[in-house]
């Protein structure tokens, strides 16, 4: 059985601001730009919207590295958004928790892992399915946290 929750909560965000560039960051050849600001940006609501419905979740693991989340990455998941086909969301099968992806494109929903070095992950008929949450993004560190 599987169970799409939907929780309602109220925005409660701090006043937070960062400089936000204008112009987009090439990550191929360089353009010629100017540097333009504009106003600040403010992460907190950018990232965190909804903070009474927002939790941080430190990956375990590596059955979602081709979906570019990787063990020890940080997680922000929102309980308020409603899953959607394609989200990566946290869900409790019968009672343990995981990432997964969601798949809504046919007539049962799945969850599938993203390494195609592990074998492919089948929810059982039976089984008791809830999507705790949706991740809404994934803090990839480059260099490390300090």
């Amino acid at each position: 059985m599987f169970l799409l929750r939907h929780h309602e909560f109220e925005s409660q965000a701090e006043a937070w601001s960062l400089p936000f560039v204008l112009e987009g960051l090439c990550a191929g050849f360089p353009s010629p730009a100017d540097d333009h600001l504009e106003p600040d940006i403010n992460l907190l609501e950018l990232l965190i919207p909804n903070r009474p419905a927002t939790f941080l979740w430190r990956v375990d693991g590596h059955s979602m590295k081709d979906a570019g989340i990787f063990h020890g990455d940080l997680l922000i998941v929102d309980r308020s958004l409603t899953p959607r086909h394609g989200d990566v969301v946290v869900a409790v099968v019968n009672g343990e928790r995981s990432l997964k992806r969601l798949l809504l494109d046919g007539p049962r929903p799945r969850l599938a892992l993203e390494n195609r070095d592990f074998p492919a992950f089948a929810v059982p008929e039976a089984a008791e399915v809830e999507i705790w949450g949706v991740v809404r993004c994934n803090v990839h560190w480059l260099r490390g946290r300090r």
